[in-house]
């Protein structure tokens, strides 16, 4: 059965490669559009429920524009929903990414300047010059250069890049500094050093990866899944996840987690598995 996640079709439009695998009254090809605010929701339905969440600068496939909302999957991991087509405008080719937890855009090389906006980790721009401390966007707007990362330079390290998240708000659904969920922060984590990671918990536990077994010993990284959680291993006695107990992103010892969670009724580990 194919998860709908992923299929790329609602009855009246479908991607162009699922033609004879479902049933649409139209296949196309779609066109890449790219997130224009700091941050928008990825939606079940107009104005369903919030399925994720989108950066700055981060792609989406359009493939069908009604009444104002656009439907589709975005490019980072081919999760489909709906956008605000208000959210999306014509993308350009990112150069950098924001590599610290949060920045700011400027609309002139000063900090002391009146930002334009905030960007999360993760947001995506593209970079045509640069002023003295700062990097000008191809917006127009200048963000400070120690701040950013070019995008074929991924980091190294998954547990770090979760690190950088330590004590932000705990958000259903969330993929920013201003909140996150268990599966958007080790998502965050995968992308920016370079591995291709789903967006939710339960295709974490399917795809990223290797099994290892429980009696192991634990590496920083190693991944700890329940039904509809995940947590990481920053050390081989601790994690770090994002949890509705704490409501933050915060670190557990690993014995305290997994007695907690079954004693709530979440029941066991279900997986573990390296990166």
């Amino acid at each position: 059965m194919s998860d709908r996640r992923e299929t790329a079709a609602n009855g009246r439009v479908a991607a162009a490669e699922l033609k004879g695998a479902v049933e649409a009254e139209r296949f196309v090809e779609g066109e890449v559009r790219q997130v224009a605010p700091p941050l928008a929701t990825l939606w079940s339905a107009p104005d369903g429920r919030r399925e994720r969440q989108l950066l700055h600068g981060e792609g989406f496939r359009v493939l069908e524009d009604r009444d104002g909302w656009s439907f589709g999957q975005a490019a980072r991991d081919g999760f489909v929903g709906y956008m605000r087509s208000a959210d999306l405008r014509d993308a350009v080719i990112p150069t950098h990414a924001v590599a610290v937890p949060a920045t700011h855009v400027y609309p002139r090389p000063d900090m002391k300047t009146i930002e334009h906006m905030g960007l999360s980790f993760g947001s995506k721009i593209r970079i045509v010059g640069g002023a003295d401390r700062f990097y000008e966007t191809h917006d127009g707007g200048f963000v400070f250069r120690d701040h950013v990362r070019p995008v074929n330079r991924p980091l190294t390290d998954p547990a770090t890049v979760a690190q950088l998240f330590f004590g932000v708000p705990y958000l259903w659904g969330g993929n920013s500094v201003w909140g996150i969920d268990c599966s958007g922060l080790v998502q965050a984590a995968c992308l920016a050093c370079g591995i291709e990671c789903p967006g939710d918990s339960d295709q974490q536990e399917a795809r990223l990866g290797h099994p290892v077994d429980m009696d192991a010993p634990v590496q920083r990284g190693d991944l700890f899944f329940w039904s509809g959680h995940v947590a990481m291993a920053v050390d081989a006695e601790t994690l770090i996840h994002a949890n509705a107990f704490r409501m933050a992103v915060a670190y557990e010892p690993l014995c305290e987690a997994i007695a907690r969670i079954e004693a709530q009724g979440d029941g066991p580990v279900t997986a573990r598995r390296r990166v």
